[in-house]
C-alpha cells in the first residue's frame, strides 16, 4: 500500500470536509448569489463596457442596483407582514368570540348542507366546552403561521443582504470565475462537460426570468384588481402574490380572500369583480406569459415547480422560494441530457 498516497487522500478529505463545514450557513446564500449573477449578467457586461472596463465599478453599481430592485422592496414587505399581523390576530380573535353567539345567517343559505351545518353549530355552541376547545384548534395554528410568516420575512431580508455581498465579488471576479469553471468542466468532461456547463447556464437563465417574470406580472395585474377593488393592503397582498405565484394554489389563496373580505364587507358586487378578475386575469397569466419567457430547454412541469418551492423553504429558508425550482430544473435537464448523450 502506498502511504503517501493514502496520507494525501485523507488530508484533502479533512480539508474538503471542514471548507464544508465552514460554508455550510452560506451555501443557500452563495448558490442564489451565483443564480443571481448569472441572471443578470447580460447587463453586468453592458454596463462593464460602458464604462470602460473597471469591474469594482461596475459590480458596485450592480449590486446598488439590485438593493433598489430587490432589497428595498424586501425591506417594505417585512414591514409590512409585521404591521399586518397584530391586525390580522385581533381580526381572527373577533371572529372567534362572534362565533361564539351564534352562526352566520348565509351559513344557512349553502345549498343541500345549510341547514346540517346549522344544526351542528348549535349543537356545538350548547357544549361551551367542546365548542371553546374547537375554536382553540382553529385559533392557535393559525396565528402560529402568521408568526412564522413574520419571522420567514425578516430571515429573507437578512438572507438577500448577505446574497447581495457575495454577489458583489461574484461580478467583480466573474471573468476569473468562467475561466476557472470552463477549465475544470474540460478536465472533468471534456467537450461534454463544457456543454453542461452552458446549457446549466442558459437552464438557469431561462428558469429565472420565466419564474420570477411571471410571479412579477401576476402581482402587477393583481394589484391593478385590488386597487380598483379597493382592497385595503394592496401592494402587500400584491407581494405575497408574488412569491406564491409558483404554487399552482398560491395566488387563489389570496385574490379569494380578499373576494371573501369584500364579500363579508357587504360589497358583494365589487366580491364578484374581484373573483372573476383573479380566475381571468390574476391565474391566467401563468398560461400565456410563462411560455413567451421561459426557454424549451428550462421547461419544468408544475409538480416540479412545486416541489421546489417547498422543499427550497424547507432546506433554505426564504430564498428557497426561488433557490428550490432553479435547482430542480437544473439537475433535470442536465440528468436528461446526460443520458441521452450516453453510448
Amino acid at each position: 500500500m502506498d502511504y503517501k498516497n493514502l496520507a494525501r487522500i485523507v488530508l484533502v478529505t479533512l480539508l474538503a470536509l471542514g471548507c464544508f463545514l465552514i460554508l455550510q450557513p452560506f451555501i443557500a446564500a452563495i448558490l442564489f448569489a451565483a443564480i443571481v449573477c448569472v441572471t443578470t449578467w447580460p447587463l453586468h457586461a453592458w454596463l462593464l463596457e460602458r464604462l470602460g472596463g473597471r469591474p469594482a465599478l461596475t459590480a458596485t453599481l450592480m449590486t446598488l442596483l439590485l438593493m433598489l430592485v430587490v432589497l428595498l422592496p424586501m425591506v417594505f414587505l417585512a414591514l409590512g407582514v409585521a404591521d399586518a399581523v397584530p391586525p390580522l390576530t385581533e381580526k381572527l380573535r373577533g371572529v372567534i368570540e362572534r362565533a361564539l353567539h351564534g352562526p352566520p345567517e348565509w351559513l344557512a343559505r349553502i345549498p343541500l348542507v345549510g341547514d346540517q351545518l346549522v344544526a351542528y353549530w348549535q349543537s356545538l355552541a350548547e357544549s361551551r366546552e367542546e365548542f371553546n376547545k374547537l375554536l382553540k384548534q382553529l385559533y392557535d395554528p393559525a396565528r402560529t403561521v402568521l408568526l412564522k410568516t413574520v419571522a420567514l420575512t425578516g430571515e429573507g431580508l437578512l438572507q438577500l443582504v448577505l446574497v447581495l455581498f457575495i454577489g458583489f465579488f461574484f461580478y467583480r471576479d466573474g471573468a476569473a470565475l468562467v475561466a476557472r469553471l470552463q477549465s475544470g468542466s474540460r478536465r472533468l468532461g471534456g467537450a461534454l462537460g463544457e456543454q453542461m456547463l452552458g446549457l446549466a447556464r442558459n437552464t438557469v437563465m431561462g428558469v429565472m426570468v420565466g419564474i420570477v417574470g411571471t410571479a412579477a406580472a401576476q402581482a402587477l395585474v393583481a394589484l391593478i384588481g385590488f386597487l380598483i377593488a379597493g382592497v385595503p393592503g394592496a401592494m402587500l397582498l400584491a407581494a405575497a402574490i408574488f412569491f406564491l405565484s409558483m404554487v399552482p394554489v398560491g395566488p387563489p389563496l389570496i385574490w379569494g380572500g380578499a373576494a371573501f373580505w369584500l364579500y363579508d364587507q357587504g360589497q358583494t358586487g365589487w366580491a364578484i369583480f374581484m373573483a372573476v378578475w383573479g380566475v381571468a386575469v390574476i391565474s391566467s397569466v401563468d398560461n400565456f406569459v410563462k411560455p413567451l419567457l421561459i426557454s424549451r430547454t428550462a421547461s419544468l412541469p408544475i409538480l416540479l415547480i412545486a416541489l421546489g418551492v417547498f422543499g427550497g423553504v424547507l432546506a433554505f429558508g426564504f430564498i428557497g422560494i426561488f433557490l428550490g425550482p432553479v435547482l430542480l430544473a437544473l439537475g433535470h435537464v442536465l440528468a436528461e441530457k446526460w443520458t441521452a448523450s450516453q453510448p
